[in-house]
């Protein structure tokens, strides 16, 4: 097979931790030829979607990518072409997701760029809104704070584009920082915001589970450092095993059919104490840390998986 990974550049790439790696080495260890790009580089003519990429060997060792020289190349060309970039989910972003819109019907395009464009990995759990914490989408600086008056402990606020933790805020109506903080995240009432009750549960970690076509595959707990209230990898959040909960199999059971229907193959579910928190569909990451924990490779599942979906697409 013949795979393109649409990706942040390759010298931002952490290997240590990163799931696209993984997907990228699985595929080469298996004889398909792996090409990269960076969206930027993605263009359109006469209505066929384009890009200057490497085509590159993805090895287990430094240099870890070893890099051809890049030229044009329909996208139509692959068989399975992957949309890996990190977000934040701005406008650029879903433009490229424009662009891999005009991809031939021949190419398995993961994920769906039309679903990755609906389901933004803040608002998209709020489909499930049964197993959601209290949340408030707003700008309106004094909704937020009648809001968080409401809760009779603390709230998170957060950007409803963010990821890896980056301004997320535990505060309270009676901070006195409050409002300043509503301000500077909602730039003066120009950008909307999440306020959302606090979980306490976030201590014993933010589970992160992943999911292969809608299944459950792998899982683990991300704990905060002390310090800090964020289970993110990025600030130093650990990773620790846990057990599935009554819970946790029903959201995900909810979650899964949902993704499937929309053709999200790679997605990786939040869940914090009893709550979802987040379904992240861009680029999701967890497999160097599940595997080692749970033994199994997860980056296997994924190709198996598209391989099957691509088979069944070109008979």
């Amino acid at each position: 097979m013949k795979q393109l990974f649409v990706m942040d550049p390759l010298d931002r790439i952490n290997v240590s931790g990163d799931s696209t790696y993984m997907l990228m080495l699985d595929a080469c260890k298996r004889g398909h030829r792996v090409a990269y790009c960076t969206p930027d580089k993605m263009f359109v003519q006469d209505g066929k979607a384009h890009a200057e990429l490497s085509f590159c060997m993805v090895i287990e060792e430094e240099p870890y990518f070893i890099v051809e020289e890049a030229h044009d190349r329909d996208l139509g060309f692959f068989d399975v072409v992957w949309m890996r970039k990190d977000p934040p989910f701005n406008m650029d972003y879903i433009f490229s997701t424009y662009m891999l819109d005009l991809v031939p019907s021949s190419t398995l395009v993961l994920n769906d760029p039309s679903s990755i464009r609906n389901a933004n990995e803040k608002m998209f759990a709020l489909e499930f809104a049964q197993f959601c914490p209290r949340t408030l989408i707003t700008r309106e600086i004094e909704r937020a704070r009648e809001f968080a008056k409401k809760e009779n402990d603390r709230v998170v606020i957060k950007p409803w584009d963010g990821n890896g933790g980056r301004g997320v805020l535990v505060s309270s109506y009676n901070d006195p920082n409050f409002r300043s903080m509503l301000e500077i995240l909602t730039d003066e009432e120009r950008q909307y915001i999440i306020v959302q009750q606090y979980i306490p549960e976030v201590s014993q970690g933010d589970k992160r589970i992943i999911l292969v076509d809608g299944d459950v595959v792998g899982w683990m707990a991300r704990v905060p450092h002390p310090g800090d209230h964020r289970g993110n990898m990025h600030v130093g959040a650990t990773v620790e095993p846990f057990s599935l909960t009554t819970r946790d199999k029903e959201i995900c059971d909810a979650v899964g059919q949902r993704l499937k229907e929309l053709g999200l193959i790679f997605v990786g579910i939040d869940i914090i104490g009893e709550y979802l928190t987040e379904i992240n569909v861009t680029s999701p990451t967890g497999i160097r840390e599940i595997n080692p924990m749970m033994d199994i490779h997860i980056e296997a599942l994924i190709t198996d998986v598209v391989i099957e979906k691509w088979e069944e697409r070109v008979k």
